[in-house]
């Protein structure tokens, strides 16, 4: 070594050199001589040494020459390190070779075939789907629950409120006790009948359950109408805040079903508007005496081999069958009882004598067919009838036996007994949802109150028409049948006059000559007047039915609060009556 080398100091590699010489002459026997020392780590760039040439004499270390060895050992000879080969790029194809360092055969003198500069693989994004529908549920859970809070906060404060009606606008006008009900947001507080308006008027009670207000109509309400029920001051339970409640509906408009015989063919039942238009055949058979039509049935009186049978359908005259009577005979006074399920008449046997067989009994069956038929009976006789009637809106019979006693009974009740209400000669009609029979005691017309057998005279009519021959009761009044008469007392026609529960009166329609009315009949709520007529009667043979009448029948229909005739229709037998013709 020389002076120079000796006051310089050693480079890292020289020292690394130093420190595996004075390890391999400390090596013991047993360990190979040629193991090589442990390599040192790399230092960061910022820790190598520092070049001799850039120090400075007073930066230089003082190193003391006395800490030197005297002569320096060799370096031992590191075994090179193998360079593993670049790799090919395959997707390349042919072109010029690369050098171990990277770089192609020719790169310095062709800047085209230098290799591209290396780039990491850029990091995909994260994907965000899956977190993102959490947040999204989250969100539109926590609207919806923030939505029904503020509804229920909202109903709270502002009382009950209409969630649904109710009504069956068709039952309405065909017969009375209808319900409608109204469903509010929150339990109701009892609502009193003040509280309630129907526009236009009507008669009506009300009940309160729960939710559930209802408003039961006492009577048939009119037809094409529009109907407003008003509930003011309404409160649920707490009776803290009061709303007003509020529903419409609209009534349909009327029909009729009409009986029209044939004597060169079959008799036919016709359902029609009351426009006439559009009339349509329902039953039709080679004798049809009678009728009656319910809201789900018709009831037809036919007569086969001779005696009478009867049959029940549905409304579109489907679906038929035949129900048992007491047994060969013949029926009549044919009637329903809507409220009932029911249907009745009188009965006779064929044969029947002056000592054997039943004659004008009072039978009363389902109209299911379930059961045999259920003859009335007294002090375990039957009686003969002169004369009967369902009571409206319930299953009861009032009938009046051949020895004047007049009786009501419950037909669907098997321990009822029948109740006797006095003596009367006739039963002229019961009013509709008030349980008030008219009836004539000797010369006087009186109102029976069905319930507590209370009883008034009927209010003369004003101005007076004279004393009626058929009287049949509507909501709110009473169609009156008269004939007219001149100065010597022969009749000269026949009148029918509306009268009000007042006693005030007014002339609806009237006939002359040879016409004769057969029957007048109001339709459920009295809207309008059905009105039947024979014409020229002198010259209108009677037909040969177990029910005889003229052979043409001609139905008027009027407005009764205005008396405007509407439509003629050829028939008889209208079903907004109770009860067929008596002639």
């Amino acid at each position: 070594m020389s002076t120079d080398d000796a006051d310089r100091p050693l480079t890292r590699a020289e020292l690394r050199a130093r420190r595996a010489a004075e390890e391999a002459a400390a090596t013991p026997a047993g360990e190979p001589a040629g193991s090589p020392a442990p390599l040192e780590p790399e230092l960061p760039a910022s820790l190598e040494p520092v070049p001799a040439a850039s120090v400075t004499p007073d930066d230089a270390p003082i190193i003391d020459p006395s800490d030197l060895p005297a002569s320096p050992a060799p370096a031992p000879e590191v075994p090179p390190v193998p360079v593993p080969p670049a790799p090919v790029d395959v997707s390349a194809g042919p072109g010029p070779r690369r050098s171990a360092d990277g770089v192609a055969d020719g790169a310095g003198s062709d800047p085209r075939l230098a290799p591209p500069a290396w780039e990491p693989h850029p990091t995909p994004e994260p994907v965000r789907t899956r977190r993102r529908f959490p947040v999204i549920l989250g969100a539109v859970l926590g609207v919806l629950v923030l939505v029904v809070a503020g509804f229920g906060v909202i109903t709270l404060l502002q009382g009950p409120r209409i969630s649904s009606v109710k009504v069956d606008a068709q039952a309405a006008i065909d017969a009375s006790g209808t319900r409608m009900i109204i469903t509010a947001s929150q339990a109701l507080a009892k609502v009193e009948p003040s509280q309630v308006s129907v526009s236009p008027a009507t008669p009506f009670t009300v009940d309160t359950s729960g939710r559930n207000l209802g408003v039961r109509f006492t009577v048939p309400l009119d037809d094409d109408t529009n109907y407003t029920v008003t509930v003011k001051d309404v409160t649920g339970t707490d009776k803290q805040r009061r709303s007003t409640l509020q529903a419409t509906f609209q009534t349909p408009k009327s029909s009729m079903f009409l009986l029209q015989r044939n004597a060169d063919g079959d008799d036919t039942i016709f359902h029609t508007d009351l426009g006439g238009k559009n009339a349509v055949p329902i039953v039709q058979h080679e004798k049809i005496d009678d009728f009656r039509a319910t809201a789900d049935h018709l009831v037809v009186a036919t007569e086969k081999d001779g005696v009478s049978a009867l049959l029940v359908m549905d409304r579109e005259g489907k679906n038929e069958r035949t129900l048992k009577l007491p047994g060969p005979g013949f029926l009549s006074s044919l009637q329903v009882s809507e409220r009932g399920n029911l249907v009745g008449y009188t009965f006779t046997d064929k044969g029947v004598s002056a000592t054997s067989g039943r004659a004008s009994v009072l039978v009363t069956q389902s109209l299911t067919g379930d059961g045999d038929p259920q003859i009335v009976s007294l002090a375990d006789k039957q009686p003969s009838v002169g004369q009967w009637a369902f009571v409206p809106d319930s299953s009861s019979a009032l009938f009046i036996d051949f020895t004047g006693a007049l009786y009501v009974e419950d037909r669907t009740d098997a321990k009822a007994k029948p109740t006797a209400l006095g003596a009367a000669q006739t039963i002229e009609g019961i009013t509709r949802g008030t349980y008030t029979a008219i009836v004539s005691r000797g010369p006087d017309l009186i109102e029976l109150n069905l319930a507590d057998g209370s009883e008034k005279p009927l209010a003369a009519s004003t101005p007076d028409f004279g004393v009626p021959g058929t009287i049949a009761p509507f909501p709110g009044g009473t169609l009156r049948q008269v004939a007219t008469r001149d100065a010597t007392g022969l009749p000269t026609g026949q009148i029918v006059t509306r009268v009000a529960d007042d006693g005030k009166a007014v002339k609806l329609f009237s006939v002359t000559g040879s016409d004769a009315i057969m029957q007048a009949c109001p339709s459920p709520s009295g809207q309008y007047s059905a009105i039947v007529v024979a014409p020229k009667l002198v010259n209108n043979p009677y037909d040969q039915s177990l029910l005889p009448l003229p052979t043409t029948m001609q139905t008027h229909i009027l407005d009764t609060k205005s008396g405007k005739e509407l439509v003629v229709l050829a028939g008889f037998d209208p079903s907004w009556c109770a009860q067929a013709p008596h002639r």
